[in-house]
């Protein structure tokens, strides 16, 4: 009799164990599936009529290239990005890709393609925040029916102020960078 009174008290303990997980897990999937929209310049807001879908932590290179901008003079001038997108800021869970177009792409093969309509700097030793408009995307996945995308809270990435010249010009260079990305959708 003793004997069951303790297995039924461990299966009690454990089925206890279980539903708790199962229900901190849901209310962890739903936090994920509503990211909440960035404090943003006021000119970089979305506006009325669009939430936030999926919110990526981007970490990898923006590229330039040496390039004659004028007669005899040289500028590193940006050729296309390549990051590895993340779920979390610790950057780790790989969910996608960034790269030229600007162009993002998720591990389910999802895609969405993008064009610069606003960009503030409010780091001078990073890369501007960018409001992007959607001009294609391919799916289904995280980035179907997406109408925006903001580039947000940057470290580094920007190009050299010097270094340019005619002896390099062609030459490649990378420079480091990490960003949020928030993608938005119609309500």
């Amino acid at each position: 009799m003793k004997r069951h009174f303790v297995f039924n008290v461990l299966a009690s303990m454990l089925c206890l164990a279980f539903v708790t997980l199962m229900i901190s897990s849901c209310h962890k999937e739903d936090d994920l599936s509503t990211p909440t929209p960035p404090d943003v310049p006021a000119i970089l807001e979305v506006g009325e009529g669009y939430k936030v879908s999926y919110h990526t932590y981007a970490k990898g290179v923006q590229v330039y290239v040496s390039t004659e901008t004028s007669p005899g003079v040289y500028a590193w001038v940006f050729k296309e990005p390549i990051a590895n997108l993340y779920s979390n800021a610790g950057f780790t869970g790989v969910v996608g890709t960034h790269y030229a177009g600007p162009t993002w792409e998720s591990t389910s093969g999802s895609t969405v393609v993008a064009a610069k309509l606003e960009g503030v700097t409010v780091d001078p030793d990073a890369i501007p925040w960018l409001k992007l408009g959607a001009v294609s995307e391919t799916g289904p996945g995280v980035f179907d029916d997406i109408t925006h995308i903001l580039r947000v809270n940057t470290v580094g990435g920007k190009a050299p102020a010097t270094g340019a010249n005619a002896a390099t010009e062609g030459q490649e260079t990378e420079i480091p960078y990490t960003a949020e990305y928030y993608f938005y959708k119609a309500e």
